[in-house]
């Protein structure tokens, strides 16, 4: 193959990052938007011949399975997670118990992971792990992974308060500063170290409905936050500016107890694109998200090498150059399946300014639903297009999903590993 310096860990990534051609990295399971369903990972650790041992469920609300390092140094994987102590549904990622899954999967879950299920079957989980509050999110019968339930009252506007949606952003704690710098520590020794400190989800529509708190205020409807952006412009311009000033405040306090040991921090997981169009103009974009965005990027990018991670599915090319003007140095998971969405076209225009982390392989029908040979093929081709020039880290578009054919997630990883010569 072309390849011939394949270099390791955490250079591949930074030669990635710096548009050197070297070796393509690969990323699994370094993000809530770049592992696996829990089913996904025991088949992997299986066919590995690793260890029998229960799957740790590190992101609950999508049911993703921890990477852990056995797993992560077979399939030669180049980056590693930081993520926060808490989960979507408020309660932190420790002191793990045995669960059995709705479709029978023994794995491991957080102590705060307390169920109960609904008169129809539907399994529902409690914020904090609080039994005692409405729950915030449910697994339908049948289903993989939880959806968030709605919890509000009508919305008056007479009454709205910015506050109220600025209630779940917080000054960094102590103990979480503790947490960050030990992570961080352990991370960047084994390979490149990519994180999600929190706190700068501007407009994320998952934190919407905030299945972390027992009772959330403000716009917690979906929908309705849909039309505020059209609507209540005024109102998510005062909710987006002081939970842009308290992150930057909170990642200066991150810099300084982590320093340089990050390579990319994970800024934001708002969906701007659908299948075929996007959720917003590109006036829109600039004149409602890019200010913060471009706060936020420009601070990190002033006072730190990280590089910043924007992720977004779907037909987002019309946005591509408000992001990259916004600061963004990475785009994720790369949808090149939807409308306009073209690698080569993409690559030649915005290679040289954008990292694309993703679109390596389809999870929508290639990976799922194609043969391994046929999976290889995209995976080599994705590889040759993408690769070329540097700028490009391998993962698929977004996380693969529940009961994906294990024969053609190997492919896959496969497929890199022969085009890296390796």
């Amino acid at each position: 193959m072309r390849n011939n310096h394949t270099g390791t860990g955490r250079q591949r990534v930074i030669d990635a990052l710096s548009h050197r051609e070297s070796a393509i990295p690969v990323d699994f399971g370094a993000t809530s938007v770049t592992g696996a369903h829990a089913t996904v990972v025991e088949g992997l650790r299986s066919h590995c011949g690793l260890e029998k041992r229960p799957v740790k469920i590190h992101e609950p609300y999508q049911m993703l399975g921890m990477i852990e390092d056995d797993l992560r140094e077979t399939l030669s994987v180049d980056t590693t997670g930081v993520f926060a102590r808490n989960t979507m549904f408020g309660f932190p990622v420790e002191g793990w118990k045995e669960w059995r899954t709705p479709w029978g999967q023994e794995v491991l879950v957080p102590e705060g992971f307390r169920t109960t299920v609904a008169e129809n079957g539907d399994l529902l989980i409690y914020p904090e792990g609080d039994l005692s509050v409405p729950p915030s999110a449910k697994m339908p019968v049948g289903g993989f992974f939880f959806d968030a339930i709605i919890r509000q009252e009508p919305v008056d506007d007479e009454r709205l308060n910015p506050a109220d949606n600025l209630e779940d952003f917080v000054p960094v704690s102590a103990s979480d500063l503790d947490y960050f710098e030990t992570s961080v520590k352990e991370a960047s020794q084994r390979c490149s170290a990519v994180a999600t400190f929190g706190g700068t989800a501007v407009g994320d529509i998952a934190m919407v409905p905030a299945p972390f708190m027992k009772n959330p205020h403000g716009i917690r409807d979906v929908a309705e936050w849909y039309m505020s952006t059209v609507t209540r412009q005024d109102y998510l311009h005062e909710v987006f500016d002081k939970q842009t000033r308290l992150a930057v405040e909170n990642l200066a306090r991150i810099h300084e107890r982590v320093g340089d040991a990050v390579d990319v921090v994970y800024i934001c997981g708002t969906d701007f694109g659908a299948q075929s169009t996007q959720f917003c103009s590109p006036q829109t974009f600039n004149s409602l998200y890019a200010p913060y965005y471009k706060r936020m990027n420009s601070w990190i990018h002033e006072h730190t090498s990280w590089k910043t991670f924007k992720h977004s599915c779907g037909a987002i090319a019309p946005l591509i150059p408000a992001m990259i003007e916004a600061g963004f140095d990475v785009i994720n998971p790369v949808q090149l399946s939807a409308v306009g969405m073209d690698a080569s076209e993409l690559k030649k225009l915005y290679g040289d300014r954008l990292v694309f982390w993703g679109g390596g392989v389809d999870t929508q029908k290639t990976l799922p639903f194609g043969t391994p040979s046929k999976v290889r093929e995209e995976v080599l081709s994705r590889c040759k297009v993408l690769g070329k020039g540097g700028g490009f880290v391998f993962n698929a578009v977004h996380n693969i999903q529940a009961r994906t054919p294990i024969a053609n997630v190997v492919a896959m990883f496969d497929a890199v590993r022969e085009y890296n010569g390796e």
